[in-house]
């Protein structure tokens, strides 16, 4: 079941059932892909309607984030929890590593994404990575088609937002994987080079303020915590209804 947070759709589903879903989407066997709304996406999505249908066209919206969660919460709608992307994706990994499943890396500078994944296969062992590709493309159709010559079931997406979304509705059936997930800039912490947050500062719900005491270039990302919630305030004063 989804819950609309400021017009965007997101699934109400611990880490444990949002694995059971990508596990079924990935066996179904058509095409699907997994975006990841954070406050900042939802603030992007009010002013973006292009972008707002994406997210609503995924087949998996998880909550990355308490910004999100915090937002349902104000709107009467509290959801089971957060949902970090980056959480999920190394469930979904052992669940692919089990089954003989094939993941494509898709993103990060040059040479980042190949470094992932001699990381990921050393901690998810049996994990099948069958390509690798940089960010920095422009012909779109022919790293579709490169993730199809590999057989991927499943491709990690990780261009940023808006794009790897955008990406994905458009090139994702081309690609012939049965599920794409957004991810940001996860390939970058799969590959060691951004540390990610100690997990007391994850339990805390505090995973951003300590990526910002780390890189305090983010402010202005950052700042959209606060607008998502008082946007959610003003909708749950304003009465409006999912």
């Amino acid at each position: 079941m989804k819950v609309e947070i400021l017009g965007v759709g997101i699934d109400n589903l611990t880490l444990d059932e949002a694995l059971d879903r990508a596990a079924a989407l990935v066996e179904e066997g058509s095409f699907h892909y997994v975006v990841t709304p954070n406050p900042e996406f939802l603030q992007r999505a009010k002013a973006d309607p292009a972008f707002r249908r994406v997210l609503n066209g995924a087949g998996l919206s998880l909550a990355d984030g308490v910004g999100v969660t915090y937002a349902a919460k104000i709107l009467g709608r509290p959801l089971k929890g957060k949902v970090p992307g980056i959480d999920f994706a190394a469930r979904l990994m052992d669940w692919m590593a089990a089954g003989g499943r094939r993941l494509f890396l898709l993103g990060a500078k040059p040479g980042v994404a190949e470094q992932a994944a001699r990381l990921l296969q050393a901690a998810h062992p049996g994990l099948i990575i069958c390509g690798a590709h940089d960010g920095y493309f422009q012909d779109s159709p022919a790293v579709a088609a490169e993730i199809r010559a590999a057989r991927a079931d499943v491709a990690f997406v990780c261009l940023g937002a808006p794009k790897q979304e955008l990406w994905m509705a458009q090139y994702g059936p081309e690609t012939g994987v049965k599920l794409a997930v957004g991810l940001g800039g996860s390939l970058d912490v799969f590959a060691g080079v951004v540390e990610r947050a100690p997990e007391g500062w994850q339990r805390m719900g505090m995973e951003w303020l300590y990526r910002l005491l780390k890189e305090p270039r983010r402010i202005g990302r950052m700042a959209k915590l606060p607008l998502v919630l008082v946007d959610a305030a003003g909708d749950r004063i304003r009465g409006r209804q999912p």
